[in-house]
């Protein structure tokens, strides 16, 4: 089965994320799954769970490749009900692009940390920004061949013969 765009995008930020737990207070960071809402009895997919090292507070990690506009008011209000509803410790909203001016403020009074990651980043290939912080990863490939060269001289030291591989 192909992987879409923003697929494979969740799986890399909760990757990454995880990878950088600490950086958040954070022990792990669990792949997508459901949550209960405690208040509605709604049931939330969420694209990653962060845990704290007490293990009974977690985050909600919503991952969203929008790659022709920012994050908007509306969105991260739905996100910190989400939050209230769980009663989750706060949030991390990853996307390309960021949050739009109303979408901050928000973010900052409910606790959801803005991450940037490229639209088309991999486990390997990545730009990751937040809290004033650049994460840069790149790789390359690089290509080793081998070549052997056998010289026979003889009891003068002349060469006699070369044989390469």
């Amino acid at each position: 089965m192909n992987e879409t765009k923003w697929e494979s995008y969740e799986e890399v930020a909760a990757y990454l994320l995880d990878e950088m737990a600490s950086a958040f207070g954070l022990q792990r960071v669990e792949a997508k799954q459901k949550v209960k809402g405690l208040r509605s009895g709604a049931e939330y997919e969420i694209d990653a769970k962060g845990v704290f090292e007490s293990k009974e507070a977690f985050v909600i990690i919503e991952c969203r490749r929008y790659t022709s506009s920012k994050q908007k008011q509306e969105q991260i209000g739905a996100l910190a009900y989400r939050i209230l509803d769980t009663r989750a410790a706060g949030g991390i909203v990853v996307s390309p692009l960021g949050l739009q001016e109303g979408a901050a403020k928000i973010a900052k009074a409910e606790n959801i940390v803005n991450v940037q990651l490229g639209a088309d980043s991999t486990r390997k290939d990545h730009i990751l920004k937040f809290l004033n912080q650049v994460f840069v990863c790149q790789s390359d490939t690089v290509r080793v061949t081998e070549r052997v060269s056998v010289v026979k001289r003889n009891e003068a030291g002349d060469i006699t013969e070369i044989i390469e591989s």
